[in-house]
């Protein structure tokens, strides 16, 4: 009994004890370090985020005449064609940017891996899309993809194939689009790509070799399964960035030929700034948001799914 007094006195003591030094002024140094970052965070994405969806109640217009109206502009875009033609094309454009950029980075990123001459040097000029702004890339691929002088074209023809309407053709339009992308988006998937092979222990592929397992095999068993949490990572980035595209197509096709490239984003700036209809654009920017964090979540719900299975495994 004395034991189990003593054993209750100490554990009341450490309570008292903890009490005390988070009321004291030292338990709030933590606090004050991560302040900045809160005030910053809060200035620069809650509050935003929280005045469009004020604005989104309300008809609002560049001028600053507003009025109160509830709900309708989210059920206008619920019935508006436009809204659901952009969506489209923002997913058309998300499923071909997305998966080709990451393959194509894997790619880049393995044989980059490997032993070769001037590979520093390499793995410098695939990486040195990702530096250069978007808005100059989209003016050199304006000048690429020309129906007229463009070097594309003029290749083209030199073999025989024939011009392109690459950028003036509802049908070329967006792969021109894409292909860009592809060129941005490449040698940053191949980065995180090459972080992940280099946290690969040799000692698995040299196991791997001893008992006879072929190149294809040590890649399908031990390089992609370890690359799953890279993988997840990049199809994250590379959905949110496809999702709020703006620079490429503002630049090399102002949404046209006619409606074919109008991304959600193109058409959020079109209600804002051309039309002057504020209110509606930032319902359409909300909707967005809610779409990109819908997906993250699910994303992230199957790779947690996909990490206990392989654990389980």
């Amino acid at each position: 009994m004395a034991v189990r007094q003593g054993g209750n006195a100490t554990a009341r003591l450490r309570q008292r004890i903890f009490r005390i030094r988070k009321s004291s002024p030292q338990g709030l140094v933590p606090y004050f370090f991560i302040a900045p970052n809160v005030a910053l965070f809060s200035l620069f994405m809650l509050f935003p985020l929280g005045y469009s969806v004020f604005i989104s109640l309300h008809d609002w217009d560049v001028v600053g005449d507003t009025a109160f109206t509830g709900l309708a502009n989210y059920r206008r875009l619920l019935t508006d064609p436009q809204f659901w033609t952009a969506l489209r094309q923002t997913l058309f454009y998300a499923g071909g940017a997305v998966p080709m950029s990451i393959a194509l980075g894997l790619f880049v990123a393995v044989g980059i891996n490997q032993r070769m001459f001037a590979r520093t040097l390499m793995r410098s000029i695939y990486f040195m899309p990702v530096v250069v702004s978007g808005v100059a890339t989209a003016v050199i691929a304006s000048w690429l993809f020309n129906d007229n002088y463009g070097v594309i074209n003029a290749l083209l023809v030199r073999v025989g194939l024939g011009r392109v309407h690459w950028l003036s053709s509802p049908t070329w339009a967006m792969p021109s689009l894409i292909i860009t992308t592809l060129w941005l988006r490449v040698g940053f998937c191949m980065i995180i790509y090459l972080a992940a092979l280099q946290s690969i222990p040799r000692t698995y592929y040299e196991a791997a070799r001893i008992d006879g397992a072929s190149t294809p095999q040590q890649f399908f068993h031990i390089t992609w399964p370890l690359l799953r949490p890279a993988t997840f990572l990049l199809l994250i980035i590379n959905v949110i960035y496809s999702f709020h595209v703006f620079d490429l197509v503002f630049v090399m096709t102002g949404g046209g030929p006619g409606f074919s490239t109008t991304v959600l984003v193109q058409y959020i700036f079109n209600l804002a700034f051309a039309s002057s209809e504020m209110g509606y654009a930032c319902a359409m920017g909300v909707a967005l948001y809610v779409l990109i964090l819908v997906f993250t979540v699910l994303q992230w719900r199957l790779g947690r799914r996909s990490e206990v299975a392989m654990g389980g495994g």
